[in-house]
């Protein structure tokens, strides 16, 4: 779980399974489920022949169609039941210790934004290293730092309690994201 890619195409989960991804998480953001199946198929099989455990971003349908190991929903996401029924990985999102403490049923949470990032410009405030060694000092269950984070920053999120890092705009630099993760783990 130590490196989480979230992509949209093949290229990138290409590289970055290169480089050292652990999870590739399938994001196609506002795309109908028809594009991110049909999208999603090469990936998964990429994702297959390396042994990288394949996510779904926010759809449980799309992810049982895909033949995923996973899903990972959002806080307003629903499917989290239907996802364990079907022995799916199951990732929650989560920005606050009350969020994380009522993610039962996840394997695993996603939790952030650790800081400010272009690529969920919606989302709430930054929660910080503070905010995450919070969350991580409060469940069990494992969690990843998101939001944010590249190579200069990602040993951090470790050091405050995450098991991994996952991240959009730095997937292509997952060989350097993964070199910094391994010296801190």
């Amino acid at each position: 779980m130590k490196l989480h890619v979230l992509v949209d195409d093949l290229e990138t989960a290409r590289i970055a399974i290169d480089g050292g991804a652990s999870v590739v998480q399938w994001r196609l953001k506002d795309a109908a489920r028809v594009d991110v199946v049909e999208r999603g198929r090469a990936t998964r099989g990429l994702c297959a022949r390396h042994g990288i455990p394949f996510v779904v971003n926010d759809d449980v349908e799309a992810a049982l169609m895909l033949g995923a190991d996973g899903v990972h929903l959002g806080r307003g996401d629903d499917g989290a039941a239907r996802a364990k029924e079907h022995g799916l990985l199951l990732g929650i999102s989560v920005s606050s210790v009350q969020e994380a403490k009522e993610s039962a049923l996840a394997d695993y949470l996603g939790a952030g934004p650790i800081w400010a990032t272009p690529s969920k410009p919606d989302a709430d405030s930054p929660i910080g290293l503070d905010g995450l060694r919070e969350i991580c000092d409060a469940v069990a269950v494992r969690v990843v730092a998101i939001g944010g984070i590249d190579a200069s920053n990602a040993a951090d999120c470790i050091r405050a309690g995450a098991v991994g890092v996952a991240v959009i705009r730095a997937a292509r630099d997952a060989a350097a994201l993964s070199r910094v993760l391994d010296e801190a783990l």
